[in-house]
């Protein structure tokens, strides 16, 4: 009996270890920087610069979870992130147009990039990664033009104040930038998982087939997928422009791996093998603790591309091993709960247990 409550015990360490294991790397890497650097790391103005600077990485990793929870990668999404913010400073410096309607145009353009994407992937059945490779190479050539390979340099009335406090302004001391992802992040935690269209997303990930079958417009949600993924990296276009103020053709590939990180390794937190918004944040400020800490300790600039390439390998071993976790456990077999039919505007449907949406095939992964 005595045999039987230990491994009782140690299944549920284990059961709780899968979803909350992110959660104590973060609370070790903290406590371990906290010693080691109690002067620096733990100032008010640390963590503020961590809330400023991870701000639009985490915005661009809520954007790229949105298509993998459907089981589909966009790789344009790094390239887009420069078209935007170029084409908001373009249209305030060169054109004098008011930044609100810059910035609106600007996410409308993304939007259509989302929806282009979406019609490659579902009617021009191009392979999600190869399709959005494509369009995100186009957008950068359409950078390049838009900026002919230069830099968008304001003149010498420079930007309008209301724009630039767009990023810099605070409330509360908080920079206003870690509200908008906030904000955007609950925006996102209630369409997955309180709302039909939500569900229609994790069950199109977990099985297409079943989904069409159970009536499920596919196509559809697939298209509204890569939109909503497009319409957030043009919110971070946005955020991005009034931080740098300067339109670099070249600056949205920075972000591409790190977004792509923090989205997968967010697939292995709160609910494993399975793209979420809590996961993705959890991953993100994991990933955002570790290089404060490493860079306060001097390390040299390889290393946070090291950091991120290495995550990465991490998340998607975790992910992988997380998937097969969840297969052996017959997860996935179970028949997909409470959906509504599809085009039902009722009411929310209470929170089912997981469809087993998993992550993408495994070959996209690998390739990223």
């Amino acid at each position: 009996m005595n045999k039987m409550n230990t491994n009782r015990q140690r299944g549920g360490a284990a059961h709780l270890l899968g979803p909350y294991g992110l959660v104590v790397i973060l609370v070790v890497l903290f406590a371990v920087f906290a010693l080691i650097l109690p002067q620096t790391f733990l100032s008010g103005r640390n963590f503020n610069a961590i809330l400023s600077n991870q701000a639009i990485p985490a915005l661009l990793a809520l954007g790229a979870m949105i298509p993998i929870a459907t089981g589909k990668f966009d790789l344009s999404i790094g390239y887009g992130l420069g078209l935007s913010h170029v084409i908001v400073l373009k249209l305030i410096v060169d054109s004098n147009i008011p930044w609100g309607i810059a910035a609106v145009v600007a996410i409308a353009v993304m939007a259509l990039v989302g929806v282009i994407n979406g019609l490659l992937v579902e009617f021009g059945q191009i392979d999600s990664f190869v399709a959005t490779l494509g369009t995100g190479t186009v957008l950068y050539a359409i950078t390049g033009a838009i900026t002919n390979g230069a830099r968008v340099v304001p003149g010498d009335g420079g930007l309008p104040v209301s724009f630039k406090d767009l990023y810099d302004s605070k409330i509360a001391g908080v920079p206003i930038v870690a509200v908008y992802l906030l904000i955007v992040a609950v925006i996102l935690w209630v369409l997955f998982e309180r709302l039909p269209l939500g569900r229609y997303f994790y069950v199109l990930g977990s099985n297409p087939r079943a989904a069409a079958l159970i009536g499920i417009p596919t196509k559809r949600y697939s298209i509204y997928a890569f939109a909503f993924s497009a319409v957030v990296t043009g919110v971070a276009g946005v955020l991005l422009a009034s931080q740098q103020q300067i339109g670099n053709p070249s600056v949205g590939m920075d972000y591409l791996l790190p977004a792509f990180v923090g989205a997968l390794l967010g697939a292995t937190a709160i609910k494993p093998g399975r793209a979420n918004v809590i996961g993705t944040l959890v991953a993100v400020i994991t990933l955002a603790i570790g290089l404060a800490g490493i860079s306060q300790l001097g390390a040299q600039f390889w290393v946070t591309p090291l950091f991120n390439g290495v995550t990465l390998l991490i998340a998607v071993g975790l992910a992988g091993y997380s998937a097969r976790r969840k297969l052996r456990a017959g997860a996935v077999a179970a028949p997909p709960p409470n959906l509504p039919a599809a085009g039902d505007a009722g009411p929310p449907t209470p929170a089912g247990p997981s469809t087993g949406a998993g992550l993408p095939a495994a070959p996209a992964t690998s390739a990223v």
